[in-house]
């Protein structure tokens, strides 16, 4: 993949670029490309229920226009890019039914748009992290069926947006 835009202005003659692109629902395989972080116009990006595999790239970090990352339901593996915690204008962020593991990321705690938070069904272990609750917009926080350990952070007192919350299926105390 190389530069989008370059190539849609090339051809179509006009400053277009896209800003949405989504494989949802396919049956791609293989790992995600680290060149996806070079789309940097991208608002929307969904590679949801595919049979992707391997590690989420950190070059994603850098598409810091996105108000929407769904990587949701596929076979990734090891842990959740601190890089993540770039995407200050992402609102609805799902990483759920992978194989992730590792710990919560605290710099998510800087998603401060961020109103939709799926984690659920990983092997994410250690606790909650407390920065989740800086997180003023956030409407929803999926993490059930993981393996978190420790508290509810008393952080989550001030996530007055909360409207559900899931967190069974975990060894949360």
């Amino acid at each position: 993949i190389g530069n989008l835009c370059d190539a849609e202005r090339a051809l179509l003659g006009s400053s277009a670029c896209t800003q949405l692109l989504s494989f949802y629902d396919n049956s791609l395989t293989g790992t995600i490309p680290a060149e996806l972080g070079n789309l940097t116009t991208l608002t929307s990006l969904s590679l949801t229920s595919n049979q992707l595999s391997g590690t989420i790239p950190s070059s994603l970090g850098n598409l810091t226009s996105l108000t929407y990352l769904a990587l949701a339901i596929n076979q990734l593996t090891g842990s959740i890019p601190a890089e993540l915690g770039n995407l200050t204008s992402v609102i609805y962020l799902t990483l759920g039914t992978n194989q992730l593991s590792g710990s919560i990321p605290t710099v998510l705690g800087n998603l401060s748009s961020l109103k939709y938070l799926f984690l659920y069904s990983n092997a994410l272990t250690g606790s909650i992290p407390s920065e989740i609750g800086n997180l003023n917009n956030l409407v929803y926080l999926g993490l059930v069926e993981n393996q978190l350990t420790g508290e509810i952070p008393e952080s989550f007192e001030s996530l007055s947006q909360l409207t559900a919350f899931g967190l069974s299926e975990n060894y949360l105390s």
